[in-house]
């Protein structure tokens, strides 16, 4: 993985932020809140340091939503773009690969929460595929 700063956006450019650099793998989660929220299969994510993250503009265009106890999904106010989440009481935030700009040096490396994949879609074998995600630092499953 990349050293460098990772920026994003959501689509209609309202909100902007930088972050970075990743702490972990790059992986794709079929969680049944990430495919709802996304109207996708799966979400692509990676996490970063809470301290390194920052808005650089239209932080007042963000909404959230918490999707499980203690866990926001921040999106834009005026073009719905999902551009990260977290729990509360964790060090790290989980961006959408999908409104990061440009390359952020990671590649996907995981298929989580196969155990609520979509009946409609076949996962790639060339990746590790896990019933669940990985364990957080305070316990429990992260999705």
């Amino acid at each position: 993985m990349s050293d460098a700063k990772i920026r994003g956006s959501c689509l209609c450019g309202a909100i902007r932020y930088e972050a970075g650099p990743a702490t972990g793998p790059m992986g794709h989660c079929h969680c049944e809140t990430c495919r709802k929220a996304h109207g996708a299969a799966f979400s692509t994510t990676l996490r970063v340091p809470r301290a390194s993250f920052r808005w650089l503009s239209g932080e007042e265009q963000l909404r959230s939503f918490e999707s499980s106890p203690g866990k926001q999904r921040r999106f834009c106010g005026r073009c719905g773009s999902h551009l990260v989440a977290g729990w509360e009481d964790q060090d790290q935030l989980i961006l959408r690969a999908g409104c990061i700009d440009g390359d952020p040096g990671a590649r996907p490396a995981v298929h989580i929460w196969t155990s609520h994949k979509a009946a409609w879609y076949d996962i790639d074998a060339e990746l590790p595929a896990l019933a669940e995600g990985a364990p957080r630092r305070s316990g429990g499953a992260s999705r």
